[in-house]
């Protein structure tokens, strides 16, 4: 199959404001007031977890059909500490993104332990978020004037 390429673009309205261009979507990205913003939108390491919560919606889903298990209820509990040392410049001892993020998938299905188990494991294996998340992805920032 053949690479599908998404893109985004992005336009800063303040200091701490991003209005993000996704398809026809506009996303607003804003820190809340306690770190300097107007708390107008998630800020980017919600949407990290937001995204991520999202992708795992729907691979649990379409792993679900494919292995004829029935989802009455799915509910996905995202949460990851990080230490803001490193983004405000005031210590580079930590990393500056998520030492972990937890998740917790609450299914109501018609399966047992054991096949939800097999379920889980390729969500995991499968979702596109939890391996850039999990593996290093080469990122190159250019600057274009």
């Amino acid at each position: 199959m053949a690479d599908i390429k998404f893109r985004v673009k992005a336009k800063s309205e303040s200091p701490t404001k991003t209005l993000v261009k996704a398809r026809n979507f506009d996303i607003i990205v804003d820190e809340p007031a306690d770190l300097g913003g107007s708390d107008l939108g998630p800020n980017p390491v919600e949407y990290v977890l937001a995204a991520f919560a999202g992708c795992l919606n729907v691979m649990a889903h379409l792993i679900a059909k494919e292995m004829e298990i029935e989802i009455k209820s799915l509910e996905i509990d995202l949460g990851g500490n990080l230490n803001p040392a490193r983004l405000f410049g005031s210590s580079y001892d930590d990393r500056a993104g998520y030492k972990q993020i937890d998740v917790a998938l609450k299914v109501d299905s018609n399966a047992d332990e054991e096949t939800l188990k097999k379920w889980v494991n390729a969500i995991e294996d499968r979702c596109p978020v939890s391996d850039n998340l999990q593996n290093p992805t080469p990122v190159k920032i250019s600057l274009k004037k």
